[in-house]
């Protein structure tokens, strides 16, 4: 089945960024682009009742305004869309089920924060089976991304565990050709959390941190083969997770982490990580979704 990425739109300005980040990353990749915008008839739920009609042909317009947008800013986009007739969230989980990527907008900062279609964006990045990247808009440009910066990577647990969320991260350094900067946050357990067998292991590395940097160096191992073009920087660093990551990416194109897949259902649960980057990042954000 051929690639491509998919992006949700609603007309918001949110949402015009993350269309715009989408056209850039499938014409730097060379992929389609599916634009949708999900819409269901919901009387019920709009401030100002209209009818059916005159809602479908707004929903057609907001699609066709975006779409001449793209076309306008990407000549070469190979560019599709779509409105969805369903509810925002099982209409971009369905339109998405075998894209590589899917892009949609978030707002502001801070611990209010709102995604793409209200609320919806969050149960969207935790339900997804493709990574989800988030994108807000800038001050007076479409996307507010730098140029030159690097890609970062948040790396945790072992080899198989980090093993998708590396090959996203790779893979777009590679296609920007820049270089990719991976980061291991580590801090020092609770006096219940040791025992002779994890201590005898971290003594035989030196300590902690030399113990995690050479985590860090086996999960980055395959990868650094499969991509030798890419320049490669470890960054391992005290401290939680989301913070470093935020310091780390203050300057960068894109941030990657990883979600872990559960078995049991856990609504829009998403990882403290990966819920901390989503709110303060300023730049685009992929979640990956892992074992």
């Amino acid at each position: 089945m051929k690639r491509t990425l998919v992006v949700g739109v609603d007309g918001s300005p949110q949402s015009r960024a993350a269309a715009d980040w989408a056209a850039q990353e499938a014409v730097r990749r060379g992929l389609p682009l599916h634009a949708v915008h999900a819409w269901q008839w919901a009387p019920l739920a709009a401030p100002i009742v209209q009818d059916p009609e005159t809602e479908a042909r707004r929903a057609e317009d907001v699609l066709k305004e975006v779409e001449g947008e793209l076309i306008h800013r990407y000549p070469g986009l190979d560019l599709t869309a779509e409105v969805l007739s369903d509810a925002p969230v099982p209409g971009l989980l369905h339109a998405a089920e075998d894209a590589e990527l899917l892009v949609i907008g978030t707002r502001g900062y801070g611990a209010l924060v709102g995604f793409l279609l209200g609320s919806y964006g969050r149960h969207v990045i935790a339900a997804a089976e493709c990574p989800v990247v988030s994108v807000r808009p800038g001050h007076g440009r479409p996307v507010a991304v730098p140029e030159e910066g690097e890609v970062v990577v948040g790396q945790q647990g072992g080899v198989q565990e980090s093993a998708e969320v590396l090959r996203v991260a790779f893979e777009a350094a590679a296609t920007r050709k820049v270089p990719l900067r991976a980061v291991r946050a580590w801090s020092l357990p609770p006096v219940y959390g040791y025992s002779p067998g994890s201590m005898w292991i971290a003594d035989r590395f030196g300590g902690l941190e030399p113990y995690e940097r050479a985590a860090l160096e086996q999960a980055l191992e395959p990868w650094r083969e499969k991509y030798p073009q890419v320049e490669v920087v470890a960054h391992v660093e005290q401290g939680s997770g989301g913070q470093v990551l935020l310091a780390a990416a203050s300057d960068a194109q894109l941030l990657v982490v990883g979600r872990r897949v559960r078995g049991s259902a856990m609504g829009a649960h998403i990882g403290s990580v990966a819920h901390a980057v989503l709110h303060h990042s300023g730049c685009p954000v992929a979640v990956v979704p892992h074992p």
